[in-house]
C-alpha cells in the first residue's frame, strides 16, 4: 500500500573515524536521567559504588552532599567523557538515536565494558541489527539480574 510517505535513509552525522562531534541529545539526556535518577546525597548504587547526582561516581566521599545545579554540572561534564568514549571507540556511522544509545549505555556500564563487549565489536563490523540485542544482554549488577537493568537496556535498544 502506498501510503504517500517517503522513508528517508537514517541521517549518518560521523564521517570517519574520530571526525565526529555529537553531542548527546536532549532525548538522549532525559533518558539517563530518568534510570539513574537524582540522588544530592551520596549513596551506594546496586553496583557497590558510591555515586551522588546522576549517576556520578568520580571522587564521591561517603555523606557528600550537593545541589541541583552541581548535579546538573556534574553531569554535563560526564557526558563530554562518555561522548569521547563512545567516539574513540566507535569506528562506524552513527544516527543521534544511535550516539544517544550508547552514551547512555556506556554512561551506566563504563568505558572498559563498552570495549570488551561483543556489542561494539558486532557495531564495528557494520551489523547494526545485532547491536538492541547484544545491549540487552547486559542486565545484571553483582551478579543479579535487575528488573531496572532490563527496563534501562530495552530502552537504550529501542532507541538505538
Amino acid at each position: 500500500m502506498n501510503t504517500g510517505v517517503v522513508q528517508k535513509p537514517p541521517k549518518y552525522e560521523k564521517m570517519e573515524h574520530g571526525e565526529n562531534n555529537m553531542k548527546t541529545s536532549q532525548e538522549g539526556i532525559s533518558l539517563i536521567k530518568k534510570f539513574e535518577g537524582l540522588r544530592l546525597e551520596s549513596y551506594l548504587c546496586s553496583a557497590n559504588v558510591l555515586t551522588i547526582g546522576y549517576g556520578h561516581t568520580e571522587g564521591v566521599k561517603e555523606g557528600m552532599t550537593i545541589t541541583q545545579d552541581m548535579a546538573d554540572e556534574m553531569l554535563e561534564k560526564d557526558l563530554e567523557l562518555f561522548e569521547g568514549y563512545v567516539e574513540d571507540n566507535v569506528t562506524v556511522p552513527l544516527t543521534q538515536c544511535q550516539f544517544d544509545a550508547l552514551v547512555a549505555w556506556t554512561f551506566n556500564l563504563g568505558v572498559g565494558n563498552l570495549r570488551s563487549s561483543t556489542m561494539l565489536k558486532v557495531l564495528n563490523e557494520g551489523k547494526y541489527e545485532l547491536v538492541p540485542s547484544e545491549m540487552r544482554r547486559w542486565n545484571k549488577a553483582g551478579g543479579k539480574t535487575l528488573e531496572g537493568l532490563i527496563r534501562r537496556r530495552k530502552a537504550e535498544s529501542l532507541l538505538f
